[in-house]
């Protein structure tokens, strides 16, 4: 995954400008920075990657899901063509 970029140095400032020591600002942007190594997160980037991939795989599945379904309908209709055609002969031979 992307790396996300985290600025310490203007994180630092910025705590200092609240009113937070030095050594507090920093300590506490090595921590966020640990904690955001450590974890796992997504970017934009590789959301769109992965709903890309997710994308083609459905139509894969939705494409076989047709050819499937068509194998299905093609056997039924000759079932049932078969099954009319022995009615038909058994209605022949009754009378």
């Amino acid at each position: 995954m992307t790396a996300i970029t985290f600025d310490t140095q203007q994180f630092v400032e910025t705590l200092q400008q609240g009113d937070f020591t030095e050594t507090q600002a920093k300590a506490l942007s090595r921590a966020i920075k640990e904690v955001q190594r450590e974890s796992d997160l997504a970017t934009k980037g590789d959301l769109k990657t992965e709903m890309g991939t997710l994308r083609s795989e459905m139509r894969e599945i939705e494409q076989r899901i047709k050819v499937d379904l068509i194998k299905w309908m093609v056997g039924l209709l000759i079932a049932q063509a078969a099954l009319l055609v022995a009615l038909f002969n058994l209605m022949g031979a009754a009378s």
